[in-house]
């Protein structure tokens, strides 16, 4: 299993951008699917965007479509999440999670996940 380690977390500005990083231990990491999750307060944790492994296919919850974008750059095992006009609303403490080889369908039904990481806190507000 690789492990997960996020950071880029902070406090921003409605209208602002921030870059969460997601970085990995382990050789195999390219052969993993990565996701980011958030959870907000009082409420169920929630898929943001997943990045495949191999063709670096992505997909997005609706809510951050065209707002954010995630990558990956395998040489340095490391994925991120860039997000921009960023609102009240996305405030949550960010998690990523990666899975070996993991289809899609796997991030965004809520099944269990081999690996996740310890959360970064985003705020937006003025």
């Amino acid at each position: 299993q690789v492990q997960l380690v996020e950071s880029g977390g902070g406090l921003v500005q409605p209208g602002g951008s921030l870059r969460l990083s997601c970085a990995a231990s382990g050789r195999t990491f390219r052969s993993y699917t990565v996701g980011w999750f958030r959870q907000a307060p009082g409420k169920e944790r929630e898929f943001v965007a997943a990045i495949s492994w191999g063709s670096g296919f992505t997909i997005y919850a609706d809510s951050v479509k065209g707002r954010f974008t995630i990558s990956r750059d395998n040489a340095k095992s490391t994925v991120y999440l860039q997000m921009s006009s960023l609102k009240p609303e996305d405030t949550a403490v960010y998690y990523c999670a990666a899975d070996p080889l993991a289809p899609f369908s796997k991030f965004a039904s809520g099944s269990p996940l081999a690996s996740w990481g310890q959360g970064t806190q985003v705020t937006v507000s003025s």
